[in-house]
């Protein structure tokens, strides 16, 4: 069942850009990555939270909700719609506009069965989605282009980096909505099972790396970064801050801040048209200017 965005905002149907504030349109483009890829983009948000002793969706990072911003890089990355899967009644922030939000039809049983509800929320509008799990703070935009680039014609573009593979942070064809709902109506919540069924790239961290944009922006594979503890929250934010250019009176100079009300004065986003609400979240690369 669909639900109106927790800010008021109802569903959408139709992508929307990525240019302005005004009305439902998303903001931000990040410059140097070939744009947004088509697809959508969806997080699961329903987990228990049971490491990090509180839901994490609601967590600050830098003057924002983490799914707020998790949510909101996702938008700087596809041009399709953007959605939500939440535990039933389970309170949530904040959310960019034309967010749509959907409830996780078999709670507890794993993370498949609200991927599989986030696919069939945009099947149909999108042949494709990236899944991000609520917890990936350093998620860049060019991390999530290069994994949906690399899908091809295979059901699942799986980054595997550090020794796992990355199953919340991979790309989906939306397609796949009606085998997960067979596998999740047998009792199976857990990503692999679905692995096994389907055509699968995987893909290492080479190859993630051999993309110059991703190797520019982010080298380290930070995206894959994810909080489960408060003492891996606690590093996350200890890492430096995005450098991000800004010109401001004429003058080009480079600050740093993770989102854009750290800034502290109004900002928009290099040749748009509005100023940024301050949950925007900031990546290595973006250029913006005062307003």
């Amino acid at each position: 069942m669909q639900h109106r965005a927790p800010h008021g905002e109802p569903s959408h149907s139709d992508p929307l850009p990525l240019s302005t504030l005004q009305g439902r349109r998303r903001i931000g483009h990040v410059r140097g990555y070939g744009g947004r890829r088509p697809g959508a983009g969806i997080v699961p948000a329903g987990g228990a939270s049971s490491r990090m002793g509180t839901a994490k969706a609601s967590l600050d990072w830098h003057g924002a909700a983490l799914l707020t911003r998790t949510v909101a890089v996702l938008g700087r990355a596809v041009d399709g719609p953007l959605v939500v899967v939440r535990a039933a009644g389970q309170e949530l922030p904040e959310l960019p506009p034309g967010t749509e939000v959907v409830d996780d039809p078999v709670p507890g049983l794993g993370p498949l069965p609200a991927i599989g509800a986030g696919l069939a929320a945009v099947a149909g509008r999108a042949q494709a989605a990236f899944v991000a799990s609520v917890d990936l703070p350093l998620l860049h935009p060019a991390f999530v282009a290069r994994v949906l680039d690399l899908r091809g014609e295979h059901d699942v573009a799986l980054p595997e980096a550090f020794g796992h593979h990355q199953p919340l942070a991979a790309a989906y064809a939306t397609a796949l909505a009606p085998v997960i709902d067979g596998l999740t109506a047998s009792g199976q919540g857990r990503p692999p099972s679905l692995f096994d069924r389907v055509a699968v790239r995987r893909i290492g961290e080479q190859t993630l790396r051999s993309d110059p944009v991703l190797a520019r922006l982010d080298p380290d594979l930070a995206s894959l970064t994810n909080v489960n503890t408060p003492a891996e929250l606690a590093a996350a934010r200890a890492r430096p801050l995005p450098a991000v250019r800004l010109v401001e009176g004429g003058v080009i100079r480079t600050v740093r801040a993770r989102t854009a009300g750290e800034l502290g004065r109004p900002v928009a986003v290099a040749g748009g048209t509005g100023p940024l609400p301050p949950w925007f979240p900031l990546v290595t690369g973006d250029e913006l200017e005062g307003v």
